[in-house]
């Protein structure tokens, strides 16, 4: 088990497949061609707090006050943005859903290009696969750009949101989990962080 503080916020940087797979499944594209890479996300430490950049992909975003982040070295590159409190658990380096404590946020980027309909019934699909109790969608605007909302409850993982903006040839995802008994809390970080969001 982890629990992450500002003083000790160690994580192996390893695939975490079950943040991938939990919520919504935006990109779970077989075949994809990986586009993408760690070392597109910069993260730095400004007087307004840390962001998170990705030139590549036009991204922008700013870390809730207070959170620690840390980059996910797996093949396309992802971020996760933890509260102070987050509690998981950790089986062979890989995170476990669902957290314990606090809340976690995820964001990537896929380089393939669907549009808006095929991302709804991708995730849709996925849902299916994954064995969601309910999920509800929505049609919301980000930075100017139509996105896709989804709220889910999966069994074995508990419950999120995700975001997903099909722009171009690029998709771009926002995952939100949280502990049981902290929704109202994380949402509301969580939208506060959405409002962040930059995609040139």
């Amino acid at each position: 088990m982890f629990l992450f503080t500002k003083k000790k916020f160690v994580i192996s940087s390893v695939v975490i497949i079950v943040l991938i797979l939990g919520a919504g499944g935006f990109f779970l594209w077989q075949g994809r061609e990986i586009k993408g890479s760690p070392a597109d996300y910069i993260i730095k430490e400004t007087t307004d707090g840390k962001i998170v950049e990705n030139k590549k992909a036009g991204l922008f975003v700013k870390a809730p006050e207070g959170w620690d982040v840390k980059k996910i070295e797996d093949e396309g590159g992802a971020v996760n943005f933890y509260s102070s409190n987050t509690d998981v658990e950790s089986r062979e380096g890989k995170i476990v859903l669902p957290i314990k404590n606090g809340c976690l946020i995820q964001t990537n980027v896929v380089y393939k290009k669907m549009d808006f309909e095929q991302t709804k019934q991708e995730a849709k699909r996925t849902h299916i696969m994954l064995g969601v109790k309910s999920d509800e969608f929505e049609e919301i605007v980000i930075n100017n750009h139509k996105a896709l909302k989804n709220m889910f409850d999966i069994h074995k993982y508990g419950s999120g949101i995700g975001i997903y903006i099909p722009l171009k040839n690029r998709g771009y995802a926002f995952y939100l989990y949280w502990a049981p008994d902290e929704k109202e809390r994380c949402v509301q970080k969580f939208e506060s962080f959405l409002e962040t969001i930059s995609i040139d």
